[in-house]
């Protein structure tokens, strides 16, 4: 259990605490001794000084004095789980990324990043020594070691704002270096002539050694010796380089220190190399294949028996996972391939596999930490094949060796977690409590949070003013002994939630393409399909189907071949539906060549004009950038002219992804424009994998889906295609849509979309293709002078988790400060649509789609404003005259703010929000707690402009929510969400 009290008021702090804390103290150890197998629970106070309670669990108890630096708070913590004696967890209120450990004072701590880059020192009795939020931007990695020879270790950090920061053992800005835009990715400490020197390094592709004082004194380029060449028929990175992936400092059998650098040039793809080096010099010694197959995701350099070992982990899906051992002497390798396992472990998704090598009970074990496992396997296990496979509920976001004292440090889980976990490994005992280990903290409350929604959604009785709930089409979530009669009984009725039957086929059609006339679409294929099936056995296997939905769900095609079936085969499934729904989902379709033209021409328009009055739709599941620049390519045009509406859904598969806070304004402004009836979204396991260099993919507790799924459906998404994680947990989404609890709007009925649009006309090439040039990590170049004017930037490979450009869309519209993960975004003006043009001098004729303004709530009458924009700089409204984004986003940015004073009303903080009229005089107001993988309690901010609250109630607790003056303050827990009633004074 935890105690935590905390006062941000001075004169309290000074005078009452020292003597509260004594009584509280004594209470405390009363109190676990009573209640130490009971759940644990927290005091807090809060700013207001009332007294507040929160559910947590932590294993021992500290005083922490001041543990934030504000000189005005006090902390007492109380943790106690008996169950679990080699093992306990360290509470920071904080997701923990990395962890590390460094020496103060000859006292060993532990060094921890969070998700938005605040290093912490803690110590082993859980008091946090100090904090230092940076730049506030993440690091990529933490390196501590002793570079000022005064007994204590400096904490180095290499931040996504391209910064190297040096702190002292007090969590002190030292001093910090920046040698371009680009995120540094790695780092590490090497010694030249008796001196140290930090060696850092990223995405600007080169080895950077810097002193102890922070001046640069070497520059070593990787064009000068990489190996690694981009391949591809497509526009691709020019000559031979690399990011630096890790850069790890060793010591030889001889002692003599050395620098491994792991260049990497793909995220997705290829494994990269091994360059050899001794510190300082211009050229390595010895360069050798990672000889992965996939990029490597974890690397140490390790002495095992006085041999040199480097020691390889993948990040990729589970299908291609390895660990690879590389003798550095004898030059021999040994593999562990996870699929020869995968009869032992959950085998769907996307992981780390991150290395160490251990000592405990008289052997050496190599380690690796693998989504929800440790494996442990002996140095001799391709002779012996001897392992240990530890399951745990949960997968981490970083493993540590605390070396001196035999530990493990465990960052915190990937779900959302707060704490660090500390595995005491010296006895063996740690092994049978490691299944047991649940992190308290964020997850605790998740699940607590979790379970109450639950209970109070069962109760909620939809009010009789509220119409009945819209279809919200589920199209692959999978029946079990849990889920089936839920499903069953859900589409026994015609509203709410509805599901479709769903097929994987990893066997299609082999049909006759002779006749095709496109010589590139004729041999096309998708290597993982099977092409063996006659027109009858497809038809065998999927019509059979329409009896189990309300209709059949399955891949079309893809963009490696979008002709799984011929169009003849796809028009019997259509027939077939007889009255039912049929939804093909086409992953994938980004091909901006010329060649793309005839698939248009040949496949999707014929199916479309043929299925359009017989429920088809058709999934275009895209990724990047695709609804904001490609789909403004001449071949959609009937698409975007609003021929099709009923047919087409825009969709996305935002997997090492950037910009999501981008595709949902681009999608909600091709469905507000009339163009498109719909739109939807997906969830799947690798949604968090932004880079794929570092997956931490292994989500066991699904709660970043929930609210994914929550913020979209709120907003009007009602094609969803979730990758089945934790249905039992996730089904509870489908209660809140069946009972309306989830207020489904349509588009005339969203009053939270800004007056202020985003026009996209003639897309540049740079636009599209930076865009979709994701995988590819070397584009960075100098040239470019580090920025660019545009208003879309900072969108390809090279840019993981950077700033955004003060005058990019994102920050301005959306208030989003990374290229990261915001699924979830604040847009606190209102999300600001990217829509087709309106304008005559843009659209000089009507189109089927009509005007944006008469899809709209008709408060938007008279109040919107258009900006017209290419992805790169703004134009005139009759497309004379253009403005680079850094000297007009001020203008957009001003337009923004003062139209949000034109909507009923507007939300700050870090919360996704959306607002609907569910009747007259009523709102349905949306609030999510925005941290994606970052869940915390949240505060939002509503500011009423054009209406008058009278009353405003949570609906699922019935509590009425006090206001005053047309503002409220609302609290969102960790991980939650609220649904808000606000019944106004007079109609809307």
């Amino acid at each position: 259990m935890i105690l935590n009290f905390t006062t941000i008021t001075q004169n309290i702090v000074q005078h009452r605490c020292s003597q509260l804390l004594k009584i509280i103290a004594i209470i405390c150890l009363i109190q676990i001794d009573v209640r130490a197998q009971e759940e644990g629970f927290s005091y807090d106070f809060n700013k207001n000084e009332s007294l507040d309670w929160s559910a947590d669990n932590t294993n021992f108890w500290a005083i922490e004095k001041d543990p934030t630096n504000t000189k005005d708070a006090m902390h007492l913590k109380v943790i106690s789980n008996p169950k679990l004696k080699h093992i306990y967890s360290i509470e920071t209120g904080k997701t923990i990324l990395n962890v590390s450990t460094a020496v103060r004072d000859e006292t060993t701590y532990i060094v921890a990043s969070d998700y938005d880059g605040l290093l912490m020192g803690v110590d082993y009795d859980g008091n946090i020594l100090w904090k230092n939020e940076l730049s506030g931007y993440t690091n990529h990695d933490i390196w501590c070691e002793d570079i000022t020879k005064d007994g204590s270790d400096e904490i180095l950090a290499a931040n996504a704002d391209g910064t190297l920061y040096c702190l002292d053992k007090n969590g002190e800005l030292l001093w910090s270096y920046k040698h371009t835009e680009a995120p540094l990715f790695s780092v590490t400490v090497a010694h030249h002539e008796g001196n140290a020197y930090v060696v850092t390094g990223g995405f600007e592709m080169s080895i950077l050694y810097i002193n102890k004082e922070g001046i640069l004194e070497k520059e070593v380029k990787n064009t000068s010796y990489s190996m690694d060449k981009a391949w591809g028929k497509d526009v691709i990175p020019t000559g031979k380089k690399h990011i630096n992936n890790f850069l790890k400092k060793f010591y030889d059998e001889e002692g003599n220190e050395k620098l491994l650098v792991q260049g990497a040039h793909n995220g997705n793809a290829g494994d990269g190399t091994l360059y050899f080096f001794n510190p300082f010099e211009d050229t390595p010694y010895e360069i050798v294949s990672a000889d992965l197959r996939k990029p490597v995701g974890g690397l140490n350099v390790v002495k095992v028996d006085g041999k040199v070992k480097v020691l390889l982990g993948t990040s990729t899906a589970v299908t291609d996972s390895q660990f690879e051992v590389y003798d550095l002497k004898e030059k021999t390798r040994d593999y562990v391939f996870f699929p020869d396992m995968q009869k032992e472990y959950d085998r769907f998704g996307y992981r780390i596999v991150e290395p160490e090598v251990i000592e405990f009970d008289g052997k050496t074990h190599y380690l690796t930490l693998f989504g929800s496992r440790i494996f442990l396997f002996s140095t001799t296990f391709s002779a012996d094949g001897e392992r240990t496979i530890i399951r745990n509920k949960y997968a981490y976001n970083d493993l540590f060796k605390d070396t001196k004292n035999n530990r493990l440090l465990l960052a915190s889980a990937q779900s959302g977690g707060s704490c660090i976990h500390v595995i005491d490994i010296n006895n063996k005992e740690w092994i049978e409590e490691f299944p047991a280990l649940d992190p308290p903290g964020n997850i605790a409350k998740i699940l607590e949070n979790s379970t109450k929604v639950r209970e109070q959604v069962a109760s909620f009785q939809r009010p009789n003013r509220e119409r009945v709930p819209l279809e919200v089409y589920f199209v692959s979530d999978e029946k079990d002994e849990y889920t089936g009669p839920i499903i069953e009984q859900m589409n026994s009725n015609t509203y709410g939630a509805q599901f479709y039957a769903n097929k994987h086929m990893p066997k299609v059609e082999n049909w006759d393409r002779s006749e095709m006339e496109n010589e590139t679409y004729k041999n096309k294929r998708d290597a993982r399909k099977n092409y063996t099936l006659s027109q009858e056995e497809v038809l065998t296997t999927l019509t059979p189907l329409y009896e189990e939905g309300i209709g059949l769900n399955t891949w079309g095609g893809h963009g490696n071949d979008p002709y799984f079936y011929s169009v003849a085969t796809k028009k019997k499934i259509i027939d077939a539906a007889n009255g039912k729904r049929i939804n093909f989902i086409y992953p994938e379709l980004e091909s901006t060549s010329s060649e793309f033209e005839f698939v248009m021409n040949d496949l999707l328009y014929p199916l479309a004009e043929y299925g359009k009055d017989k429920n088809l739709t058709i999934s275009i599941r895209t990724k990047h950038l695709f609804w904001s620049s490609v789909i403004y390519k001449p071949f959609w045009s009937r698409v975007l002219n609003g021929e099709f509406s009923d047919v087409f859904v825009p969709s996305m598969e935002e997997t090492t992804d950037k910009t999501m806070e981008i595709s949902i304004a681009a999608r909600m402004g091709v469905w507000s424009s009339g163009a498109l009836n719909n739109w939807g979204v997906r969830s799947a396991r690798d949604n968090p994998s932004y880079i794929r260099l570092r997956q931490r993919s292994h989500q066991m507790l699904p709660n970043h889906f929930l609210r994914q799924m929550i913020y979209n459906i709120s907003s009007g998404a009602r094609y969803i295609n979730n990758f089945a994680v934790d249905q039992q947990y996730t089904s509870v989404l489908w209660e809140m849509v069946e009972k309306g609890v989830i207020y489904v709007p349509k588009r005339e009925e969203i009053v939270s979309i800004s007056p202020v649009h985003l026009s996209i006309v003639n897309p540049t090439d740079r636009f599209i293709h930076d865009g979709n040039r994701v995988k590819w990590l070397t584009w960075f170049d100098e040239g470019r002078k580090d920025e660019t004017n545009m208003l879309f930037d900072r969108l390809n490979g090279s840019w993981p988790a950077s700033p955004t450009n003060e005058w990019d869309f994102s920050r301005i519209a959306a208030n989003v400060k990374d290229r990261r993960l915001n699924f979830l975004p604040n847009y606190p003006n209102g999300i600001v649509l990217i829509t087709p043009p309106q304008n005559k001098y843009f659209v000089p004729e009507e189109l089927p789609r009509g005007n944006l303004v008469d899809h709209l709530h008709p408060l938007y009458k008279d109040i919107l404003s258009e900006f017209i924009s290419d992805g790169d700089q703004f134009y005139s409204a009759d497309g004379n005259s253009s403005f680079s984004a850094p000297s007009y986003s001020a203008t957009f940015k001003e337009e923004i703010e003062e139209k949000a004073k034109l909507l009923p009303l507007n939300v700050k903080g870090d919360v996704a929000w959306v607002a609907a009229q569910s009747d007259a005089k009523h709102l349905r107001v949306t609030l999510i707690d925005g941290g994606y993988l970052n869940p915390s309690a949240k505060t939002a901010k509503l500011t009423f402009h054009t209406v008058n609250p009278v009353k405003i109630t949570d609906i699922l607790s019935g509590k009425s929510i006090p206001f005053s003056s047309g503002e409220v303050e609302v609290e969102i827990p960790c991980g939650g969400f609220l649904f808000l009633d606000v019944e106004l004074q007079t109609a809307l």
